[in-house]
């Protein structure tokens, strides 16, 4: 009779493998934390600190990646993968990973839903009372502030390169427009009207419903009468 001898570390784990089987305990080994937070940077793009703190990794490890040239820190707390593929709406993902209670509003949904000839270079979005306003960015921001229904109507989810993005529907925003025509110009607001009707974006009555919460009813009673 032969006996073979194992080494105390083939015990020990031959021990612990069992011991996991008996007690009903799969023996996967998860991904390194690189690989996970790189995968998930392919899924949406966009990264933040939470993000990776939700996987249970220390944020440490996206610093590490930068200096590895495997993620690029594009602004403060947020990261992206060098090559990226990024789409027109890019900025949209990235506020709202900055500021995830933002609302992309006015010339912004405008722009997003084509429905005027404006190019704003600034990300508009609508934040409630007291909502802090973000200091750094990786865009630029102008932010309005909106309360009870006129903040909280009209909101509508997209996933933008991953990244879920609230932007208010044509309706209420040519009703905002109006509401904010001292910003924006009245021919930006009428353009607005005039295109989201056109291409079938909104009703009059959608219009009238949003005119009626942001309390510009009379202000656009002219202007729908009149088409």
């Amino acid at each position: 009779m032969q006996f073979v001898r194992l080494s105390t570390v083939t015990f020990v784990v031959v021990n612990s493998l069992y011991f996991c089987k008996s007690i009903g305990i799969s023996k996967q080994p998860q991904l390194p934390s690189y690989s996970r937070i790189l995968k998930l940077a392919r899924k949406q793009s966009v990264l933040r600190p939470r993000d990776v703190e939700h996987l249970g990794i220390a944020r440490e490890y996206l610093l590490r990646l930068v200096r590895r040239g495997d993620l690029v820190r594009v602004g403060r707390g947020i990261y992206t993968l060098p090559r990226a593929k990024v789409t027109e709406h890019h900025s949209f993902a990235e506020v709202a990973k900055q500021v995830p209670e933002s609302t992309i509003c006015l010339l912004s949904s405008l722009a997003f839903y084509n429905l005027t000839t404006q190019a704003p270079h600034e990300v508009w979005i609508a934040l409630p009372p007291g909502a802090r306003t973000p200091r750094s960015t990786v865009t630029a921001i102008r932010a309005h502030r909106f309360s009870g229904k006129a903040l909280t109507e009209g909101r509508e989810k997209y996933v933008v390169e991953g990244v879920p993005v609230m932007i208010y529907v044509p309706a209420k925003t040519v009703a905002d427009c109006f509401k904010f025509r001292n910003k924006i110009g009245i021919d930006v607001a009428m353009e607005a009207l005039r295109e989201s009707l056109r291409k079938k974006a909104a009703t009059i009555s959608e219009i009238r419903y949003f005119a009626h919460i942001c309390r510009v009813q009379r202000v656009m009673r002219p202007y729908l009468d009149a088409i």
